[in-house]
């Protein structure tokens, strides 16, 4: 199997202890006896690419600042606050696309390969599953990388609306201090406010990165695809993932009510500690490698 030999970048992965030889084992009998694995990834599985998530104690982003991220309501309704959103946005962009996946994401993709892998579904945003090769994949929260038109529909890649925002702003520039999840940094409102914001080039509607923001849903389509995958699959392994959000949370619920097999393996307690076939409290990226 082929796996990154690049350190991981533990700055954002609370503290743990190495794997333990035994659960290591009892994973490993777990994967075996899976035909149709279905897996579920969080931003557990990304901070040792050097992402930050929002809950991990100690260094997650609520542990570290009062800031939160942006609402649905907000971006849709307020002028403001979109620019303040696509100007920490365009700062951290260099940077957040520039993250490669870790030995967890080449791992998935491997098994996808080997076809151990029935489907993965990733609460992420950050494309990192993409960049390692998955494809049996649904992206439950969207992807940063991809902005659509509220209006209109039109999409473009993140990348070419850097592009347009570099001729917008040729003389603006700000420096950051602090990084933030899912792309962005924390800038002071002085800093954004000569920021300039494009419209669609299609009917100059509100461009909106491709995510499902808090405070909005996923499709019921999106919902609908991802729960006839799990139908058709044996077990569920949760890997970087506290599972506090319902939009994912729902799909263990599934997993339980049909009576499959659940493995959690994640740093810190997790919404469904209390009825998983197995919990383990180790780096995704330290223990899915060890697993053949």
């Amino acid at each position: 199997r082929s796996v990154s030999r690049a350190s991981p970048n533990l700055t954002f992965v609370p503290a743990c202890l190495p794997p333990d030889p035994a659960e290591v084992e009892e994973l490993q009998r777990f994967v075996s006896n899976s035909k149709r694995l279905f897996v579920m990834t969080g931003a557990g599985i990304s901070t040792e690419s050097g992402i930050p998530d929002y809950r991990s104690e100690g260094v997650g982003l609520y542990a570290r600042t009062d800031r939160r991220p942006i609402q649905h309501a907000e971006f849709v309704r307020s002028a403001s606050a979109r620019q303040r959103y696509w100007a920490r946005n365009f700062v951290g962009w260099p940077q957040f696309s520039s993250h490669q996946p870790n030995k967890a994401h080449l791992v998935l993709r491997d098994w996808e390969k080997l076809g151990k892998l029935h489907w993965l579904v990733t609460q992420n945003v950050d494309a990192l599953h993409t960049k390692a090769g998955s494809q049996r994949m649904t992206e439950l929260h969207g992807c940063i990388h991809r902005v659509f038109c509220l209006a209109c529909g039109d999409r473009i890649l993140r990348s070419e609306l850097q592009e347009l925002f570099e001729a917008l702003n040729p003389t603006w520039k700000a420096e950051a201090f602090g990084v933030a999840p899912d792309g962005d940094v924390f800038l002071t409102d002085e800093q954004v406010r000569n920021f300039q914001v494009p419209a669609c080039r299609k009917c100059g509607g509100i461009l909106k990165p491709d995510v499902t923001f808090f405070g909005d849903t996923v499709s019921q389509e999106k919902v609908s695809f991802v729960h006839q995958r799990l139908a058709e699959s044996d077990s569920m392994l949760i890997a970087g993932s506290s599972m506090q959000v319902y939009s994912g949370y729902r799909f263990a619920l599934a997993a339980r009510e049909k009576k499959l097999p659940i493995a959690v393996l994640n740093i810190g307690p997790t919404r469904l500690d209390h009825f998983a076939s197995l919990k383990l409290n180790s780096r995704c990226g330290e223990l899915l490698p060890l697993i053949v």
